[in-house]
């Protein structure tokens, strides 16, 4: 299979429009383009405008005006069906609650999207066992949510997303809830994968801490980019 050689995933003239009251622009006129394997860190107060663009980027959201690319795709001309499918192959999305179904163990929740996208058992079980030993939670499997601590839920909600070795990785405030030492282990699980499974990173926070892990740090505020430097402040 032929490498991509392009951004891995951009996104053009990209707003938000939001008709309450008097309209709200969430994102205005975003302007992004990430290379493969990078690891990109969006920083932004509360409100800035950084899980609207996480959510345009995963194709969970569509923007109100603009083009998300990835991989040469526009999204604009999927239908929701095959965007879905990019979605459970190409794009992992660790959201700040985790998002883990109660109802299933840890080594089902991580298995579910490989399960939607078509894999077959073997492979699953596979993976999932690749994936759990990675995060030291082998013996954690049939766990269910409720029966693990909040650091051990994040971590299983990282392997879901790893599960289908996507080629975009969105991560929203991952370490949110968590404190500095568990947040420490998230990070470097990220780079982990980052530097060993060539994944692309992308991370929306507010916490500093990530800048010393980033490619590129992208600064938003009310909805508009407003720097793009690397992890030494060198604007790029």
């Amino acid at each position: 299979m032929n490498r991509w050689t392009g951004p891995i995933i951009s996104c053009h003239e990209i707003s938000k429009f939001y008709p309450v009251g008097e309209g709200l622009f969430a994102l205005r006129d975003v302007e992004m383009e990430v290379p493969e394997g990078s690891f990109v860190v969006i920083m932004g107060p509360s409100g800035s405008g950084k899980t609207t663009l996480l959510n345009i980027l995963g194709g969970i959201d569509r923007p109100s005006h603009g083009e998300v690319i990835l991989k040469g795709r526009k999204f604009s001309r999927l239908s929701e069906d095959d965007l879905a499918m990019l979605r459970r192959t190409e794009i992992g999305m660790v959201f700040q609650f985790f998002n883990l179904l109660p109802e299933l163990t840890a080594v089902e929740n991580i298995g579910l999207p490989m399960r939607l996208a078509g894999y077959k058992d073997d492979a699953i079980a596979r993976r999932t066992t690749e994936l759990l030993e990675a995060v030291g939670l082998l013996d954690r499997m049939k766990h269910y949510p409720s029966e693990l601590s909040g650091g051990e839920q994040q971590r299983v909600a990282i392997c879901r997303a790893l599960a289908t070795r996507p080629a975009v990785v969105l991560a929203d405030e991952p370490t949110g809830n968590l404190d500095s030492a568990r947040s420490r282990e998230i990070m470097d699980l990220f780079a982990k994968f980052n530097a060993e499974e060539k994944q692309t990173f992308i991370i929306a926070t507010h916490d500093e801490s990530f800048i010393e892990y980033a490619d590129i740090v992208v600064k938003i505020v009310d909805g508009e980019i407003v720097e793009r430097s690397d992890r030494h402040g060198t604007l790029i």
